[in-house]
């Protein structure tokens, strides 16, 4: 994989995760957390690009676990979100994080982008919502189907986020391969920067529905969300952990008709070797009880319905686990 505009020297604890399966052979542990004794009570949460949905989303909980949960401080931090935030809890440096429930899957296994370098101290505290894969050109660009992306210059997501399994997905299933396009990895504002100045044709990013920053651009800019087609989406969907997902037409003021797209679920994961199951406990049951308070279009779509939704091999953290049993979810 390809560094692009960040260095190890920036990525530090990710690059010792073994994003390029450098530490395979060594990676058999929970990082520098350890174990029991090693719990703390002032959590750094590592979120996504200041342009997204992950990085206000943390600010908003960050705030909400300081004011309901006793003894805790929580340090919100931006990221390049999925892979990097939970590679700094794997090193132990970093204690909660937002990330694609597909990447945590693949974190879990040792898949992907964790192949060699099998995280096992992470835990799953709750799904949250929806975040649908966005194709996003300007009209004039060429590109009506994901089929046209051929040959065009694309941000296929930020070093360090799980979005670059979406985008390689949708390419491969359209027989685009990495020397068929140019690839421009960056976070989900600089693309759009990028977009606007027309330094790219297209964007691909995944993102919870409806993004604001997207709106923005529309507002100066004549956007176009490219649709997948249904074959080409089920296929995708049949051989990974993504899930068809329809943006209606009243998500954004620009569209006019639904877009077909994939989908994962937005999780929140914990350290299992630094967040003690009490404070796991408290977490869930704040990140539910006041889910009302998040200002963000998001916070709608919050709640136990979707809680485990994605889920998959990652493990729930013992003070969700609770919770959840307490719930009579589980």
């Amino acid at each position: 994989m390809r560094i692009g505009r960040r260095t190890f020297a920036t990525l530090g604890p990710l690059a010792a995760l073994g994003l390029l399966a450098a530490c395979s052979d060594s990676a058999g542990g929970g990082g520098e957390g350890g174990g029991e004794g090693d719990f703390v009570t002032d959590l750094t949460f590592g979120t996504g690009g200041t342009g997204g949905v992950y990085y206000p989303l943390g600010g908003e909980y960050a705030a909400i676990y300081e004011a309901n949960i006793d003894g805790v401080t929580v340090n919100y931090t931006d990221s390049g979100a999925s892979v990097e935030n939970i590679g700094m809890i794997f090193q132990g440096e970093w204690q909660l994080g937002i990330a694609q429930s597909d990447t945590a899957n693949s974190a879990v296994t040792g898949a992907g982008e964790f192949e060699g370098a099998q995280v096992d101290n992470i835990g799953w505290i709750a799904g949250l919502y929806p975040e649908a894969a966005h194709i996003v050109t300007l009209a004039g660009s060429g590109i009506e189907t994901a089929a046209d992306l051929a040959g065009k210059r694309i941000a296929v997501g930020d070093v360090g986020s799980g979005t670059r399994a979406v985008s390689d997905a949708i390419l491969a299933a359209h027989d685009i391969g990495e020397g068929d396009y140019e690839a421009f990895e960056q976070d989900f504002a600089s693309s759009l920067d990028l977009l606007r100045d027309n330094n790219i044709d297209a964007s691909v990013f995944v993102v919870g529905t409806p993004t604001g920053s997207l709106g923005d651009l529309a507002a100066t800019n004549d956007v176009k969300l490219v649709s997948l087609e249904q074959d080409k989406a089920d296929q995708v969907a049949a051989e990974s952990l993504f899930d068809v997902y329809t943006i209606e037409p009243d998500a954004y003021d620009f569209l006019e008709e639904p877009v077909i797209t994939l989908s994962v679920a937005a999780a929140l994961i914990a350290s299992t070797t630094q967040v003690s199951p009490e404070l796991g406990y408290e977490i869930t049951k704040a990140t539910f009880e006041h889910s009302e308070s998040i200002t963000l279009a998001q916070g709608g779509l919050i709640g136990h319905d979707f809680a485990l939704s994605g889920q998959g091999d990652v493990p729930l953290h013992p003070g969700a686990q609770k919770y959840y049993e307490e719930e009579g979810l589980l």
